[in-house]
């Protein structure tokens, strides 16, 4: 949104020793290596299921409007398969044409043995206000839509959903005219029982976590699609008292230009997730922020990346056919390689690039596209290919970044080829950046 991209609270984080070969790369393209797309889970909730975790979220493909929730599973956090869209667009109704569909977050009801949804549900003019409630079988699985309303009678926006200890379910829902609420839910999660507690500040888009008996709240503060400083506030009982709101990243830094989403418990670590929201196109959102990290989900800790060797795209040791050209690009290393793939059918292939084991390794490539979707490319490394997304890059002249996880041998023999997918355009390449170890 990331998708995803992910952000570490350093405050909470435990560090262990990991893989650092493979990570999570913040506010990039990151691709669904069932698809080939970038991954769209906008707004998302994660749950996890045995030893599987799902990220559901908004796709956000066409725009702003409704086109379906769509649902991801992982064994670790960095690789996200497509399973499908499990709440689809319908010919009317809330879940019709040019609807507002947001922030759905699912819980398990243990009494009932079925998944539910929330979800924010308006009018593309934002004036209807209300929760939508859908519930399934399997978390991934088809979702029946049952419904819309106001809560308690209240207007409900950007909204999250906890599960406590105990197996209440809450509803955290911001009314614009009241303030950031916290409602229980029934017994059945299908309706909602009572407030438990109203903050009187202006605070939408909440999570909330519990460690140690201590509860956290996150929240953004009411800016529209633009970042800002995003809060949180502790209270050893939902119903308060809570602590005065503090910011939980610098000061100015607008969270790390994001908005909070979901704040993930990974065994002793937290790991907050926000979207970094692009209001003209939002498919091509991003997630935020630690600009690279490693993390064994299983064992719940995380590390610092190792330095990187860089290899420009315009050097001469690699490879370009004919089609390919050098080109300008005020924000790149040097100049860029662009025209990629397409007609010309021209290729670009990065050799001897190293390793120093035998391993699986997330490489970053800098690139442009000037295009307003993604453009996706053939990577070919050591024989292997697999299709990579690469969402625009605002002007075409600001480079992305997108990751790229593969299977590289020890030493310098390895060999990194771009070609255009299905006679498209690959981006215009500016570097790669592989780990050193």
């Amino acid at each position: 949104m990331l998708l995803l991209n992910l952000v570490a609270l350093g405050a909470v984080l435990f560090s262990g020793a990991v893989n650092a070969s493979v990570q999570i790369v913040s506010g990039g393209s990151w691709t669904s290596p069932t698809n080939g797309l970038h991954i769209q889970a906008h707004g998302a909730g994660v749950i996890k299921v045995g030893s599987i975790w799902y990220m559901i979220g908004e796709n956000k493909f066409g725009g702003s409007a409704f086109q379906s929730v769509n649902c991801y599973s992982s064994t670790n956090l960095i690789d996200w398969a497509f399973v499908g869209a499990i709440l689809p667009l319908q010919g009317s109704g809330d879940l019709g044409p040019n609807r507002v569909v947001e922030r759905p977050k699912v819980i398990f009801n243990s009494n009932t043995q079925q998944y539910v949804m929330y979800m924010h549900i308006d009018s593309s003019s934002y004036g209807e206000a209300k929760v939508g409630v859908a519930t399934s079988s399997s978390v991934c699985g088809s979702y029946t839509y049952r419904g819309s309303f106001k809560p308690l009678g209240f207007e409900s926006r950007d909204m999250g959903l906890y599960k406590d200890d105990d197996g209440t379910g809450y509803l955290l829902t911001e009314d614009r005219s009241n303030g950031l609420r916290i409602n229980r839910l029934s017994a059945d999660y299908l309706s909602v029982a009572s407030n438990v507690y109203t903050w009187k500040e202006k605070y939408e888009a909440p999570a909330v976590i519990k460690k140690n008996g201590v509860y956290f709240m996150f929240a953004s503060q009411l800016t529209g699609w633009d970042a800002n400083d995003n809060k949180y506030s502790t209270a050893t009982s939902l119903a308060g008292p809570w602590s005065a709101w503090a910011n939980f990243a610098p000061a100015g830094t607008n969270t790390h230009g994001s908005q909070t989403t979901y704040v993930l418990p990974i065994g002793d670590m937290v790991m907050y997730m926000g979207d970094r929201w692009v209001s003209g196109n939002l498919m091509s959102s991003t997630h935020t922020w630690y600009y690279n990290w490693s993390l064994n989900a299983a064992a719940g800790t995380w590390s610092a990346p190792p330095s990187d060797n860089t290899y420009e795209a315009e050097a001469s040791a690699n490879t370009r056919t004919t089609g390919t050209q050098i080109v300008s690009c005020s924000d790149c290393s040097g100049t860029a390689v662009g025209y990629i793939g397409g007609s010309g059918g021209g290729t670009l292939q990065f050799n001897g690039v190293s390793s120093s084991a035998t391993t699986r390794t997330t490489i970053r490539m800098r690139y442009t596209n000037g295009d307003t979707t993604q453009r996706v490319a053939d990577i070919t490394v050591n024989g292997v290919t697999q299709k990579i997304a690469f969402v625009p890059s605002a002007s075409g002249q600001i480079t992305g970044i997108a990751s790229i996880t593969v299977n590289l041998n020890s030493g310098t023999g390895n060999t990194l080829k771009i070609a255009g997918s299905n006679g498209g355009y690959a981006p215009d390449v500016d570097r790669i950046l592989v780990p050193v170890s």
